[in-house]
């Protein structure tokens, strides 16, 4: 008798002491399988929405790529007219051809993914004129 009582005693513990679990059901699944962001992937149909509508010039380009280094002289990026001198001197072809494919600390398209060929050598027109 005190086994019978005792199982019966276990059993009505058990049964009251867990609430409903509601982690398992549709609704708490669905909610947690939602994606918390997204990712714009280049050449994706959403790409009309993250491109730009038109070229950007050359001081557009520098205002949103460009300035953070080549505006404050960071990690040696030339800044005034005597430091873009010798750069310069390479010729044009030599310093498109750095900032689109990185030369030094210089990433490559200077951090500007969405840059254009075009709009990399505005900005460089842009720079090396002031």
């Amino acid at each position: 008798m005190k086994k019978l009582s005792a199982a019966l005693l276990l059993l009505s513990t058990a049964a009251v002491a867990q609430p409903f679990d509601n982690a398992l059901t549709d609704e708490a699944i669905k909610k947690r399988l939602q994606p918390v962001g997204s990712v714009y992937l280049a050449g994706a149909e959403s790409a009309a929405e993250a491109a730009p509508t038109g070229p950007r010039s050359g001081e557009q380009v520098y205002q949103a790529a460009c300035f953070a280094c080549h505006g404050t002289g960071a990690l040696g990026a030339p800044k005034t007219a005597d430091d873009w001198a010798p750069r310069i001197a390479k010729g044009m072809d030599v310093l498109l051809d750095h900032a689109i494919n990185g030369f030094n600390a210089m990433p490559p398209r200077g951090t500007c993914t969405t840059c254009s060929d075009e709009e990399i050598s505005a900005a460089i027109d842009f720079m090396t004129k002031q």
